[in-house]
């Protein structure tokens, strides 16, 4: 009988694992995944997640088992400090150690993996690791093939790693900093898999890029900060490379067309989100393995050559947001293993290739957004694989081909355009597992009398500019699992239905201009999942729903332009999400505003033209960054306190009764762009402080009561008229984007009314940092126009009219270059003197309104001569007087019997045709008498 042999795992391993889970149960007594670890089992070998090395000779006794590996990955435990895993290091024989998709946090202990000398196998990814990577302690990790950091928190620069055996390393998603390290890589040859994605690398791809690692079959570098071009000898001797990710950069320049041939057996290339440009090179159409590729997001122009038909074993290909043009080549008919196909975003044209119905395995195809046009292909629905089909945005006719009933599988549509023209076949709503459908801007047509009997559910769907009539479908009702509606620009009336008050799922609801009437539904503010409410230019009434503060996700509310009235609810204040909030328009009344948590990231907050008053409310996060409270009833001082608002960016004040001086607190407000105080009654001076708002663009003071000098600093020191930064995208503009197939809606909220050439006019909010004005019109301003208002080179228009300035036009206003963009100089009605300016700029601002009742100006602007251009005339002597009688009766009757002759010539010639004059001929018809001089 033979003897039942067993080995056990030596004491000292046990007591040590025994140390391990105690320690995590003094943070969390309730874990539980290690309980078959206890002391009453003699053998550590036959617990979970332990493996044991065995003799291979099972009559051996001298050699015992020994722990080489744990498998302690997803452990569940609470957030567990680093020196927790101090006692495992007691177990020099392990060989494989994952701890990966744990709690661990602080820094990784060098010393401790020091002593894991046979170490093959290294698992940290997936935790809370931060400090840097110990070269010292992981130099001594001589066998190491595997070693995954990735997805911790880990700050530093890759070091110099002595791991020559090393096959695997990933260090991706961390916060890995500095250039990419040619030398520090130079003993890893035999390294198979790097991984350095999604961290902080700078600096360009070493120029012998990554000669040393001619083993490499992964290299992902996406997700960093690279850039400059990719050298000649980059990627040159990885012919193994199997897997390139680049995507996620600021590389520029040509895709390098021969290195890229040389990697030959390459299977997956991802150069998106980079700045290439050029044309793509054929030679990636000869890389024959590829199955994905991806040139999204670049700069590339150019056509799409035929030979992209070579790619046959293309599995996904996506060239979307470049600037690639002509029309697409049939030979992308030939990749018929292909099931991702995007090329949205460009500038193709002409029809769309017929051969597309040869991709049977096409499972989501999205050409939207170029100018493609003809009809839709009328054998589309031999894709029956099709779940996404995009065609937004094209220049595509005639209407639905028959064959797309067809499409079975299709899950979204998208055919936003013009073009489309036809009744919306209403079997869309036939197939089963369409979910979203969008389809406004076009020309089609609803039939409002069809009942509709949806089999799908929708979760998404957009009839925008649609016709549609009378109230919200009733069908919509039927879509429970809605979370996108759009509705906008129909002719919609009625009340807001209950029933769609209550769909629990959605999410964005746009209902903007339509007719609808009637309150609120109190219930449309229950939903935890409403994150955009557009309900602007409709017809609805009634007080605001005081549980408006119940839509705890909501982050864009716009209800401007209806006829809500009452108080503005103080439960607004509780939207912790709120970045967009706009009340404009309506017949709000109060004096009390909503106190915001300092926490809140409201941005643009609008109350424009409604009945609030009091005190100038400044109860607004400082995070704030547009503030629009004109057309109100708030009166007296500005607040000191506005100055806690400190990132505001446009301050709109204007067509209230604001009274006092101009405080000096305003320059705290340092990234202001846009001040508007018009049309109320600041009296005072204007600050000479106020020219510390180094990036004012429009501040308007106009129609107040401001006296005194236009101070020297307030035009020296404005910065941003003088160095005319470039034009950025304000910061009024919101872009959500729908989880949902690319579909992005985009909000351009209120334009900026001023007061442009003696008219009042709209400023898009879009384009608000293109303009540079200055308006101090109507006020009691007493001073000369100060010379250095020539130094604001970006400025287009600047009004002084209807003040008390008097002196000169300064000079310096024509001759100075700079003052290009100037359209508009308005200083009529001041008691300025002397001549018009001419030369540069000015000789294009010729309105004589613009200079309008000043008394003492002059120039041919105004057809008023000035005094030193008017030659002296001769004195005549007496005998020149003594004209003969009859010469000066013979003049008397001559001129007026002349004068009828000619007047009869032109009637009777038909040459009467009187057309309005020119400048110049304006100014001799003004003044007969005067010498007309030839103007410069």
């Amino acid at each position: 009988m033979l003897p039942c042999l067993t080995w056990s795992c030596p004491e000292y391993q046990k007591q040590a694992l025994l140390q391990f889970k105690s320690s995590v149960l003094a943070i969390n007594p309730s874990f539980d995944a290690l309980d078959s670890w206890n002391s009453s089992s003699s053998n550590c070998c036959l617990w979970d997640k332990v493996t044991c090395s065995f003799p291979s000779n099972s009559n051996s006794t001298s050699t015992p088992s020994v722990v080489i590996g744990l498998n302690l990955s997803y452990l569940s435990a609470p957030l567990m400090p680093s020196n927790l895993l101090a006692p495992p290091f007691f177990i020099r024989s392990l060989r494989v150690l994952d701890l990966s998709w744990n709690f661990i946090n602080g820094q990784i202990l060098a010393l401790g993996f020091g002593n894991l000398g046979n170490l093959v196998h290294l698992d940290l990814s997936r935790n809370s690791l931060n400090g840097r990577i110990p070269a010292l302690g992981f130099g001594n990790l001589n066998n190491l093939v595997h070693l995954d950091l990735s997805w911790n928190s880990i700050s530093s620069q890759i070091p110099a790693l002595d791991l020559s055996n090393l096959v695997h390393l990933d260090l991706s998603w961390n916060f890995i900093y500095g250039q990419i390290p040619a030398l520090e890589f130079a003993n890893l040859s035999n390294l198979i898999h790097l991984n350095l994605s999604g961290n902080s690398i700078n600096g360009q791809i070493p120029a012998l890029g990554f000669a040393n690692l001619s083993n490499l079959v992964h290299l992902d570098l996406s997700g960093n900060s690279i850039n400059g071009q990719i050298s000649a000898l980059g990627f040159a001797k990885l012919s193994n490379l199997v897997h390139l990710g680049l995507s996620g950069n600021s590389i520029n320049g040509q895709i390098p067309a021969l290195r890229f041939a040389n990697l030959s057996i390459l299977v997956h290339l991802d150069l998106s989100l980079n700045w290439f440009n050029g044309s793509i090179p054929f030679q990636l159409f000869q890389l024959k393995y590829l199955q994905y590729f991806d040139l999204g997001s670049n700069k590339l122009q150019g056509g799409l050559s035929p030979q992209v038909g070579s790619l046959q074993d293309l599995r996904m290909l996506d060239l979307s947001s470049n600037r690639l043009s002509g029309e697409l080549p049939e030979d992308i008919g030939n990749l018929t293993k292909l099931q991702q196909l995007s090329l949205r975003s460009n500038k193709f044209s002409n029809r769309i290739p017929s051969s597309i119905s040869y991709m049977k395995e096409l499972e989501e195809l999205d050409f939207g957004n170029n100018s493609l046009s003809m009809e839709i292909p009328s054998d589309i629905g031999n894709l029956s694989n099709l779940s996404v089909l995009i065609l937004r945005n094209n220049k595509l006719t005639g209407g639905f081909p028959a064959s797309m009933q067809k499409l079975n599988k299709l899950n979204s549509l998208g055919l936003e355009g013009k073009l489309l023209t036809r009744e919306i076949p209403f079997w869309l709503f036939d197939f089963k597992d369409l979910q979203d459908l969008y389809l406004d801007g076009n020309n089609l047509t609803w039939n409002n009398n069809v009942k509709i009997v949806p089999k799908c559910r929708l979760s998404g769907l957009s009839l925008k500019s649609y016709g549609l009539q009378g109230d919200i479908p009733k069908w919509i009702s039927t879509q429970t699992t809605l979370s996108y509606l759009d509705l906008t620009m129909n002719q919609l009336h009625g009340p807001f239905p209950q029933w769609l008050a209550e769909f629990h799922f959605l999410s964005y609801l746009f209902l903007s201009h339509n007719k609808l009437s009637g309150y609120l539904p109190t219930a449309l503010f229950q939903s935890s999942q409403l994150s955009i409410l557009a309900l602007s230019y409709n017809n609805f009434s009634g007080e605001l729903p005081k549980n408006i503060g119940d839509a705890k996700s909501l982050f864009i509310l716009m209800l401007d332009r209806n006829n809500f009235f009452g108080p503005i609810p103080q439960y607004i204040s509780q939207l912790s999400s709120l970045e967009l909030l706009d009340l404009s328009h309506n017949r709000l009344t109060g004096n009390i505003f909503p106190v915001f948590n300092p926490q809140v990231n409201l941005l643009y907050a609008d109350f424009l033209s409604n009945q609030v008053s009091g005190e100038v409310p400044t109860t607004f996060p400082p995070n704030i960054r547009t503030l629009a409270l004109g057309s109100n009833k708030f009166s007296g001082a500005l607040p000191l306190n506005l100055k806690k608002l400190r990132n505001l960016e446009r301050l709109e004040l204007q067509d209230n009764k604001i009274s006092g001086e101009l405080p000096n607190s305003l320059i705290q407000i340092s990234h202001l762009r846009v001040l508007n105080l018009r049309n109320n009654s600041l009296q005072g001076s204007i600050p000479k402080t106020l020219s510390n708002l180094q990036n004012l663009r429009i501040p308007d003071l106009s129609s107040n009561n401001l006296t005194g000098e236009i101070p020297i600093e307030f035009v020296n020191n404005l910065i941003g008229m003088i160095k005319a930064p470039p034009n950025r995208t304000s910061g009024v503009v919101f872009t959500v984007s729908f989880l949902s197939q690319h579909f992005i809606t985009e909000f351009v909220v209120n334009e900026l009314i001023v007061n442009w050439k003696k008219s009042k006019q709209g400023l898009s909010s879009h384009n608000i940092d293109m303009y540079f004005l200055l308006d101090l019109s109507n006020n009691q301003l007493s001073s000369e126009i100060p010379a250095s208002l020539g130094a604001l080179k970006a400025l287009k228009m600047f009004n002084l009219s209807f003040n008390k300035l008097f002196g000169k036009i300064p000079a310096s206003l024509g001759d100075l270059k700079n003052l290009q963009q100037l359209t508009t100089l308005d200083v009529s009605n001041n008691k300025l003197t002397s001549r018009i300016p001419i030369g540069g700029q000015m000789n294009a601002m010729v309105d004589p309104n613009f200079y309008a009742n000043n008394s003492g100006l002059c120039g041919f602007k105004i057809c008023v001569p000035c005094h030193e251009d008017i030659p002296l005339t001769p004195k005549l002597q007496e005998h020149d007087n003594e004209e003969p009688w009859i010469l000066r009766e013979a003049m008397g009757i001559g001129y007026p019997v002349g004068f009828l002759l000619t007047i009869g010539i032109i009637f009777l010639a038909g040459y009467f045709n009187p057309s309005p004059p020119s400048s110049s001929r304006r100014c001799r018809r003004h003044h007969p008498n005067r010498l007309i001089r030839q103007w410069i």
